[in-house]
């Protein structure tokens, strides 16, 4: 690779805070209402115009699907978005879960007025590029935006951008996996024009269940899920197949929808996943956006032929962004293991719990029978920098853990547990890595969160 010779400048500073949380989607949203609710001047930053990451900026709205008659939840922040969202006439009854399915859109409105209330300073259309360490410290970040070139400097740093890019930058050390060996990314999309009674009356007749899953994504369950209900399509796209309509070799067509609105729009079509890109590669983001959108337009057509109530079925809406499951992620302090997560694990420096839930790498668990485990503050610490915590689906651990913490409500439980420690550990005087966890679960409780 080619390099060119950067001439030196000086940078103009201009934000200052307490606490500055890189991402607002679900971790770094919560990171952010919590710091604020802690005490500290807190800013959050996000490179798009919204804050809500995977929920407004690709369009997943069920963050809870997970939820079933026997799961024990979280508690806290996380839950605080779906009330929040239903308040506000933004959600409707998930189909396959006891939880609520968010309005995409509507949640934009939902984030802005958490930030505003809390007293966060928002910044969005704001892309950090480099974070500022001195002497092993992070203090700040650089970035880069239509004001151009600036500077934010902060006592705290959180790092929710979902890749660990800011602790990766500032010279943490971070896993990372070869191309063949991640998750798939996913062109979330939606429809309109669909007739919805035509098409629930088509999904009861067919009984989809998660036992349907192993037929695309050999996925591998421990049976009790394999009766329950799942919005799940896959005969209509190898029906597309057999016809000649898709080829032969796509295999990422295929997956779940989620609210069919009175108004015959389907809000959330996951319906291409796709493997062999690698998230952090520029190059590999521009190429599965592309093709993501040429195999929704398969998917589109194939669902208007095949699929009873999207006959008339158009293209509404793609997300605005890429659905990336699985890249970067830190090398903590404490690792979380798969065996962490299914055997209920226990540890000192619990930080939140979550459901025994597991949707990744070929295994899919539902939380059913009231297991959960607890989170330990040791994966959002960093080795070798310092004031500075990651939140979200870059947390450290394993493939199997990841597959549990990745998820949406995961990932708000790691946030409001940066956001507090990151707090309290100001107030004390003390260092991110050092800061008393009694102080930080004393804290956490007063907000609302279970921590066993």
């Amino acid at each position: 690779m080619r390099h060119i010779a950067e001439a030196a400048k000086t940078t103009p500073v201009m934000h200052e805070t307490d606490v500055l949380v890189v991402g607002g989607g679900p971790g770094g949203l919560a990171a952010a209402l919590a710091a604020a609710r802690a005490g500290a001047q807190t800013t959050l930053v996000d490179r798009y115009g919204c804050f809500g990451g995977v929920i407004t900026q690709v369009g997943v709205d069920t963050i809870a699907w997970y939820r079933h008659e026997g799961t024990v939840d979280l508690e806290g922040i996380g839950i605080e978005f779906e009330r929040r969202a239903e308040e506000m006439g933004g959600t409707a009854p998930d189909v396959q879960s006891r939880s609520q399915a968010l309005d995409s859109e509507l949640f934009k409105v939902v984030a802005d007025r958490l930030v505003e209330e809390a007293g966060v300073e928002p910044l969005l259309h704001c892309l950090v590029t480099e974070p500022i360490v001195e002497g092993g410290l992070v203090r700040g970040v650089v970035t880069e935006s239509k004001s151009g070139r600036q500077a934010i400097l902060a006592q705290r740093v959180v790092d929710a951008t979902g890749d660990a890019d800011i602790a990766f930058r500032a010279g943490a050390p971070c896993h990372t996996h070869s191309r063949g060996s991640v998750m798939g990314v996913t062109v979330m999309f939606s429809c309109s024009g669909v007739d919805k009674a035509r098409f629930l009356d088509h999904v009861a007749e067919s009984a989809p269940t998660y036992g349907d899953w192993g037929k695309c994504w050999s996925v591998k369950t421990e049976g009790k899920e394999d009766r329950l209900f799942s919005p799940y399509l896959q005969e209509p796209f190898d029906r597309a197949r057999r016809e000649g309509l898709i080829p032969e070799e796509i295999r990422s067509i295929g997956g779940t929808w989620g609210r069919i609105t009175d108004a015959g729009e389907a809000t959330s079509l996951n319906l291409v996943v796709m493997a062999g890109y690698d998230c952090t590669d520029v190059h590999d983001l521009t190429r599965a956006e592309i093709e993501g959108r040429r195999q929704a337009l398969l998917a589109i057509e194939a669902l208007r032929r095949y699929t009873p109530g999207f006959e008339q079925a158009r293209l509404r809406t793609f997300g605005a962004t890429l659905g990336t499951r699985d890249s970067r992620k830190l090398a903590g302090r404490y690792e979380l293991t798969g065996e962490d997560v299914r055997g209920e694990a226990r540890f000192d420096d619990a930080v939140g719990i979550f459901p025994e839930f597991l949707d990744g790498y070929g295994v899919l668990v539902l939380p059913t029978t009231g297991r959960y485990f607890q989170l330990p503050y040791g994966i959002l610490v960093p080795q070798g920098v310092d004031d500075l915590l990651v939140a979200g689906r870059c947390v450290a651990g394993d493939r199997i853990s990841h597959a549990a913490t990745r998820n949406q409500m995961c990932c708000a439980v790691t946030g409001q547990a940066a956001g507090t420690a990151a707090a309290v550990s100001l107030k004390d005087g003390r260092t991110t890595a050092q800061v008393d966890v009694a102080r930080v679960q004393a804290e956490l409780r007063r907000q609302g969160a279970r921590l066993d």
